[in-house]
This record gives structure tokens, C-alpha cells and sequence, in this order.
């Protein structure tokens, strides 16, 4: 399993939205290129995802941008990485196994499946509002 920049920058800009648009405001892609620094073209076409996946919502015109659909304490990790187009496995065979020829006498296939289903567990336990929330009581300890 590898997240790739596409996953990383999801986050990243999911954070950054969730962080400017604590308001309910929508917040522009050039916004959130700045902050994040990732170039505009390739937020748009994370946001189209997003926006596919029914995560976030757009408002067109002057003041326009992204919000998000759902609210942030409801949103996790999973499904952000999910809509970026991130496999969360960690072996492929389960998915092909008619490609194994080793998958009825695999003895560490389960260990592996075991691992994945784990850490796709941990990511739909994270919502935005909760790391947001560590962030402030972060700050908070630190001051």
C-alpha cells in the first residue's frame, strides 16, 4: 500500500477547507492553493473527485468555491482517501484471486488481509472535525 500525492493532497486540502470554511463559507481552489501550496489544476481535478463522491458541494460565481456536503464530525479520512481514488490494501490477491494460484494454501494471506482491514478501520475512525479538534487542544497545551 502506497498513498500516493493524489491521497496526501486530498487530505491536506480536506483539512485546509474544513479549517477555512469553519464558517460554512465556500473557499476557492485558488484558497486553498495558496495555503497548501498545490498548483490549482490539480486541486481541480481532486475537488471534481470529492465533488463526485457527494463530500463536498460547489457554489458558483463571485465568492464561489467548496464546501463541504456532510458535516465535518460525520466525514472521515476513508472517505476522503476513498474519493481521491486510494486502494487502502495492502495485497492485491483478494481482489484477484483467480491470479493466485498460491490462495487456497496461502498461510500468511490472512495476515495481510487482517493488516489492511485494520488500517482501513483506523482511517474511518478519523473525522476531520476530530483532527481539527486535536489541533486545537494541541495549540492549546503548547500555549
Amino acid at each position: 500500500m502506497r498513498i500516493t500525492t493524489r491521497g496526501r493532497y486530498a487530505l491536506r486540502a480536506s483539512l485546509a477547507l474544513a479549517n477555512l470554511g469553519k464558517d460554512g463559507s465556500p473557499v476557492s481552489i485558488n484558497q486553498l492553493s495558496e495555503v497548501e501550496n498545490i498548483s490549482p489544476i490539480f486541486l481541480e481535478q481532486i475537488f471534481f473527485k470529492l465533488r463526485k463522491a457527494g463530500l463536498v458541494s460547489s457554489v458558483r460565481g463571485p465568492g464561489g468555491g467548496f464546501c463541504f456536503a456532510k458535516s465535518l464530525d460525520k466525514l472521515t479520512i476513508k472517505e476522503i482517501l476513498d474519493a481521491a481514488g486510494e486502494e487502502l490494501d495492502l495485497i492485491a490477491c483478494h481482489r484477484r484471486n483467480k491470479d493466485c494460484d498460491k490462495i487456497n494454501g496461502c498461510l500468511s494471506h490472512h495476515i495481510w488481509v487482517g493488516v489492511t482491514n485494520m488500517i482501513n478501520e483506523y482511517f474511518r475512525s478519523i473525522t476531520l472535525a476530530s483532527i481539527l479538534e486535536k489541533d486545537i487542544a494541541d495549540e492549546a497545551d503548547q500555549g
